[in-house]
């Protein structure tokens, strides 16, 4: 009995074959890295620019944001501001809020970029890439995470998310029970 695919298979020759198969590839890819993950935060032990050592169970029951960023990334240097204005907006309903820089970029420009606009968020160093790999390997810039009450990633934007359904999701999170 030939099998559906095989079907579709022998009508192609053999380079048709290979890109056919390299396509499907593809989208099962894009479907299995879906945004709306619901998998959970998982274990990680940073230091912030202060000296704290912070770990998943600092973020435990709090709608928490964790923003991947860099200071050569010209895309994360235009939201900080935005994300500043969103930690202040949800911060009294419990936002937890957390920049990790990413392995590449020197502490030193951490420290002077948070402490020069003042960013009112925890500021962490994942200075040998665990935390970034930890996450899902995440290379690109920015990448911010949205974890609810329970510990799940329900939302994970790679570039500058949509504002206004970013503090949707932020509100809905912040209204439902841990």
């Amino acid at each position: 009995m030939i099998m559906p695919i095989q079907l579709i298979f022998s009508s192609f020759n053999t380079a048709k074959r290979v890109i056919l198969l390299g396509l499907l590839t593809c989208l099962l890819s894009l479907t299995a890295c879906s945004s709306d993950t619901q998998q959970a935060m998982p274990h990680f032990k940073l230091s912030e620019i202060s000296g704290k050592v912070l770990t998943q169970d600092d973020f435990k029951n709090k709608v928490t944001i964790i923003n991947f960023w860099a200071t050569s990334c010209t895309t994360c240097i235009k939201e900080m501001p935005q994300l500043v204005q969103t930690y202040e907006k949800f911060k009294g309903d419990g936002l937890e809020m957390m920049a990790v820089a990413m392995s590449y970029d020197p502490p030193m420009y951490v420290v002077n970029f948070a402490q020069t606009r003042q960013l009112p968020f925890k500021v962490a160093l994942d200075s040998d890439g665990s935390v970034a790999k930890a996450f899902g390997k995440i290379q690109l810039t920015p990448t911010t995470i949205v974890i609810n009450k329970n510990g799940k990633i329900i939302k994970r934007y790679v570039g500058e998310p949509d504002w206004a359904d970013f503090h949707q999701l932020i509100q809905k999170s912040l209204a439902e029970k841990a």
